[in-house]
């Protein structure tokens, strides 16, 4: 006896094909359903079949979506909101949902965590996913719902708002610095090799290409730990740079590099989210109010 062609759509189908969206992978998919590889196939196939197209093809890079799949992305991310609401058994109009923000992980760790951690408490139905993340994710896969980027987004179909300008600085511990400030070599703390095209990496290497690198870590966070214990200078967002303590910016080197732009990005058919939309509002009034802990 033949199996009947599924003509509904399974909910559990749904939340397997976002998963698979969001991470392109069936390993890493499997990883965030805690399944195992053949469910991930067996649901993708399934929801293929009752919704007769080819959602997802497999690619060198990864799974990546069909323009069916697009579509059924955003359906698939509304229908994933409606239920998380409807599970927390509340019918009232209180903001409600979990939100995921996107950032790098110095931006993340030196100002969003002390900012996001309240919401929840402010808004209790409201849950908050931070990804820190040095390499953007998606948007369109919906891996996010807000990003934050430090540079003016070129492309792509969001609602993009300017957050403000990150400027930097050389920090050390006083004895670092002072060695630098009477005349002595200065030794660096940077990013590492594989991170060493972000922009403020590229301008040190350019202005002092000879001068020692004594640790190398891929975020500024990182690198704020090893100036504290004495490693060398940091070239740090003043945010950061600012907050720690044992640290002081050096007063040695005039020029620096250029500021850096800050902006939020969310997706266009987000805007009438009222959790997204409470987050970002939330996220642009907190850098309006620390916009000097951020600037020269």
């Amino acid at each position: 006896m033949t199996d009947k062609k599924r003509t509904e759509i399974d909910w559990q189908d749904v939340r397997v094909f976002l998963a698979l969206a969001r991470h392109g992978s069936l390993s890493a998919a499997a990883r965030a359903l805690s399944v195992n590889h053949a469910t991930i196939s067996r649901r993708i196939q399934a929801l293929e079949s009752s919704m007769g197209e080819k959602l997802v093809e497999r690619r060198p890079e990864g799974y990546v979506l069909t323009s069916a799949g697009t579509r059924a992305m955003e359906v698939a991310s509304d229908m994933e909101s409606a239920a998380q609401t409807l599970g927390r058994g509340d019918i009232n109009d209180s903001i409600k949902g979990l939100v995921r923000v996107n950032a790098p992980p110095g931006l993340a760790q030196g100002f969003l965590i002390a900012h996001l951690a309240k919401l929840p408490s402010v808004h209790p139905g409201l849950d908050i996913n931070l990804a820190i993340d040095l390499r953007s994710i998606s948007l369109e896969r919906h891996q996010a719902d807000i990003a934050i980027r430090i540079s003016r987004p070129l492309d792509g179909d969001f609602i993009a708002k300017p957050l403000g300008y990150m400027d930097f600085g050389f920090y050390g511990i006083h004895e670092v610095c002072q060695l630098v400030e009477e005349g002595g070599v200065p030794t660096f703390i940077t990013f590492d090799e594989e991170n060493s095209d972000i922009p403020d990496a590229v301008w040190l290497a350019k202005h002092f290409p000879r001068t020692r690198i004594s640790f190398r870590t891929n975020n500024h966070v990182a690198q704020a730990q090893a100036a504290k214990y004495g490693a060398g200078l940091a070239l740090l967002p003043h945010y950061i740079g600012r907050r720690e303590l044992g640290l002081r910016q050096c007063k040695w080197q005039s020029e620096m590099p250029p500021s850096r732009e800050i902006w939020l990005l969310m997706r266009r058919q987000d805007r009438k989210n009222l959790p997204v939309r409470t987050v970002a509002d939330y996220l642009v009034q907190q850098f309006e109010n620390e916009q000097d802990l951020f600037r020269a």
